[in-house]
């Protein structure tokens, strides 16, 4: 997982350390020792004089110029792991004002500085609006209802499916809504996820109105003391006007608690595009990330998150209902550097 992120992180460290390996050595000119210059050169002379002093402390003082080439390497190797590029400009803005005019010791490495402000940028992305799942579905009223939506084929249904086992797997009583009324062969797919996991589902015909389907869960939650709804809606893309119209109108009449998107961490740049339309279009809450094993890259989370300013709520790790990872910004982030 992450592999290549992990890996363009890494050789960032090793490029910044090598950049200004030889810095402990550079002869440092005093002042009084420089040739006569114009009267321009305030902002050079106190360069200098900084680095004279940070010498005689046994440091030396990391410069924009030191960085501009490791910064643009980074900078590529981000756009190369999917991290999108005002997501990897935003990083490099971070990382610069981090590193620029930093005191480094001598016995200590650059590139663990360097690691350091990487860290610190990548952990305020993902943490930017930080919904804790589990806290909000305990102080939420119930039944907490959630809308599951997203294109075709990113592994939704399995997802709602996950989610149920693992809201089961809390103590919770789980309802799932068949609202996935358009494709052919959608409810039986559910049925069959809900009959393994001993959910009860909610369901109509096919080509029913997917709004009154979830009314009736809710209605059925309601009744029967059940703590949490979780509604399948027909993927689409933001381009079919019918269909973002049918979700706006779930969204009015149910006025859910949460509204998920779901797309696949390996589809990289697409997902983060799809993620900033479909924001846009009908705001969701937070997003789940299926596929996590198989992503080499990693920078859709990161992307994702920074774009749409909601939070990475779940991964999906596997293909067995308790393979849904709760999304932990230091995990992610230790996974990045490990």
């Amino acid at each position: 997982m992450f592999d290549k992120l992990r890996e363009k992180l890494n050789d960032f460290k090793k490029s910044i350390d090598e950049k200004i390996k030889g810095a402990e050595n550079e002869p440092v000119v005093p002042p009084e020792a420089q040739p006569a210059q114009q009267p321009a050169v305030v902002e050079q002379k106190s360069g200098i004089l900084d680095r004279a002093v940070a010498l005689t402390r046994g440091e030396t003082i990391l410069s924009e110029k030191d960085l501009e080439g490791p910064l643009w390497e980074l900078e590529m190797a981000l756009l190369e792991s999917d991290v999108a590029l005002p997501v990897a400009e935003s990083i490099i803005d971070h990382v610069k004002k981090d590193l620029s005019g930093q005191h480094k010791k001598f016995l200590h490495s650059t590139g663990d500085l360097a690691e350091d402000a990487l860290r610190d940028s990548i952990a305020n992305i993902l943490s930017n609006n930080n919904l804790d799942f589990d806290e909000f579905v305990k102080d939420r009223a119930k039944p907490v209802t959630i809308i599951f939506t997203g294109v075709n084929g990113t592994g939704k249904t399995t997802t709602i499916a996950k989610l149920g086992e693992y809201l089961k797997g809390k103590g919770y009583g789980v309802v799932i809504a068949a609202g996935d009324t358009f494709r052919a062969g959608a409810i039986q797919q559910l049925e069959q996820h809900a009959n393994r996991l001993n959910i009860k589902m909610v369901k109509h015909e096919q080509g029913s109105d997917p709004a009154a389907v979830i009314y009736d869960a809710v209605a059925f939650a309601k009744s029967n003391k059940k703590d949490i709804v979780l509604a399948d809606t027909a993927g689409r893309l933001h381009t079919n006007v019918n269909l973002m119209e049918q979700l706006k109108k779930i969204n009015r009449v149910i006025k859910p608690d949460l509204v998920i998107f779901v797309d696949e961490a390996i589809a990289g740049n697409d997902a983060v595009e799809r993620a900033k339309l479909f924001n846009e279009a009908v705001p969701f809450s937070g997003t789940i990330l299926t596929k996590a094993d198989a992503d080499a890259k990693g920078g859709a989370a990161i992307s994702i998150a920074h774009i749409t300013g909601r939070p990475i709520l779940f991964l999906g790790v596997g293909q067995e209902y308790k393979d849904l990872k709760k999304f932990d910004t230091n995990w992610f982030v230790d996974r990045l550097f490990e």
